[in-house]
């Protein structure tokens, strides 16, 4: 669980998916955040899918604007 008292602390995300969204927050695709994490592109779709179903979302754009705005930013 993060730290804080806000919006975050709802969401579980592993270590893993924690840095993936990150990289999904500055515009990475999948083979460049593959790249970056050396791991597989289909890794790398399996956590982002993971992100998106704990984040209750549809898309990609939809998981980096409620990050932002829940604070994972911070």
């Amino acid at each position: 669980m993060l730290k804080g008292g806000n919006d975050k602390d709802r969401i579980h995300l592993t270590d893993r998916e924690r840095e993936v969204l990150k990289f999904m927050i500055a515009g990475y695709s999948n083979p460049q955040i593959a790249e970056t994490l050396s791991i597989s592109i289909s890794t790398v779709k399996a956590h982002v899918s993971s992100i998106i179903r704990k984040f209750n979302v549809k898309s990609r754009v939809e998981v980096t604007r409620d990050a932002v705005k829940r604070g994972f930013l911070d």
